[in-house]
């Protein structure tokens, strides 16, 4: 996962989870995939690794196969993973590289995670040995978290920004998606000891991401409203998107590998944001804060496996100037919720609030918004308490603005690899 968190002066960064695909001759390859979804704590993006690699596959014939997911605060798609399949829980996350799933412990401490996978019962596994190129202690921009284990297998560790931890050894094993489209072997972690009972399915453009390895050359979601404790539908896409007649475009910015930044995560999904405007009104935010400086500090980023939005010290502080002008008599004085979020209500305020708010637009190049609607500006954490559900970046100990999933319901989000853009459509996602 990649640039940010506590980790950042370390590595550079890692994060949250996603899926995997293929394709026949010079046919695009389309697939959609159930997803369902299980609660994240919005400041859990990782820190993330910068590693290249590229990987060919076999190209397969277009497929095109569509599925709901359900949504909380994360997006948990189902993948079948080995030969014969497993089926594997793993976090779409279009913030992260390296993708990994639970493995079992051959004496597990604690009995393994009911979507454990177990490398015994798969005859395509196979460990990297420490001879491999991936397990150097450095590869070109990035120091990799590896080393020996006794057994002479690569072992990687990964710290999350919440403490947490994943690690195990880098394997090689395939994506058994129909009887007729299986992946070759692909890079992924086969985690022993983890903090968490799902995977990750890394999306992001460095090139051991799934999507990387797997050549996808587009893949989209739509993430529904949440409606308290009923879990919605929403939808994924591999491929082809039959709704992208009416998809809004953003170019990706993109940086040079001479253009050495070190607070820039150059493998996120990096959009041209210029302002936001609450109420109807337009914020006095120099569009310089959503553009990286000459450190990198400022990118803004689109990240499905954050679940809020983060936005850097000078663009925040003016959101939050706006909101106490509106409604700071109804603030919860001296509350923070999960380190990050300071804006929070009272629930018997909250509808009150976000009418007294209204709705908020994201502005990005090329006439493109994200109107996010007054009732979605505020979420429901429990205890009584209602947050807007935007927070300070440094509280993340990172210097970007991160666009996360809670303000990305009721849209299509289409990742256009080979086109290196983003869009967007306003739907009812279901």
């Amino acid at each position: 996962m990649e640039i940010y968190k506590a980790f950042l002066l370390l590595f550079l960064s890692f994060l949250h989870i996603t899926i995997a695909k293929k394709s026949h001759e010079n046919k695009p390859f389309s697939l959609s995939f159930p997803l369902t979804t299980t609660p994240l704590l919005s400041q859990k993006s990782s820190t993330k690794s910068i590693f290249q690699s590229s990987k060919t596959m076999t190209r397969m014939a277009s497929l095109s196969y569509k599925s709901n997911f359900k949504y909380s605060m994360a997006l948990i798609v189902t993948l079948p993973i080995g030969t014969p399949p497993q089926n594997q829980e793993m976090v779409l996350d279009t913030g992260s590289q390296l993708s990994w799933i639970q493995c079992n412990k051959k004496i597990p401490k604690k009995p393994p995670p009911t979507t454990s996978f177990d490398p015994s019962l798969s005859s395509s596994f196979s460990a990297l040995p420490c001879n491999h190129p991936l397990c150097k202690p450095r590869i070109p921009d990035f120091t990799l978290p590896t080393s020996c284990d006794q057994k002479r297998l690569c072992h990687y560790s990964y710290f999350y920004a919440d403490g947490t931890l994943a690690e195990g050894n880098l394997v090689r094993e395939k994506f058994t998606l129909s009887n007729s489209q299986i992946t070759p072997p692909l890079i992924l972690g086969c985690a022993t000891e983890s903090s968490d009972d799902k995977g990750i399915l890394g999306m992001n453009l460095g090139r051991f991401s799934f999507a990387s390895q797997a050549k996808v050359q587009k893949f989209s979601y739509c993430v529904p409203s949440r409606q308290g404790k009923i879990l919605p539908s929403g939808t994924f896409y591999l491929g082809q998107n039959p709704n992208s007649y009416m998809f809004q475009y953003i170019n990706l910015l993109t940086f040079p590998q001479s253009q050495r930044m070190p607070n820039l995560d150059p493998l996120a999904y990096t959009i041209d944001m210029v302002g936001i405007k609450i109420g109807g009104k337009g914020l006095n935010i120099s569009e310089r804060v959503f553009r990286p400086n000459a450190g990198g500090s400022g990118q803004t980023m689109i990240d499905s496996g954050t679940q809020y939005t983060f936005l850097v010290e000078e663009a925040y502080n003016k959101v939050r100037e706006e909101i106490v002008k509106l409604v700071g008599s109804k603030l919860k004085k001296g509350y923070v919720y999960g380190g990050s979020l300071d804006m929070c209500f009272d629930t018997i305020n909250s509808i009150q609030v976000g009418q007294l708010i209204g709705d908020m637009t994201l502005e990005f190049g090329n006439r493109v918004e994200i109107m996010i609607n007054k009732e979605k500006m505020l979420d429901d954490v429990g205890g009584g308490v209602h947050c807007i559900g935007i927070g300070r970046s440094d509280s993340l100990g990172i210097a970007s603005n991160i666009i996360g999933n809670f303000h990305q319901q009721n849209l299509w989000v289409e990742f256009d690899l080979s086109n290196r853009r983003v869009g967007f459509g306003k739907a009812e996602c279901k």
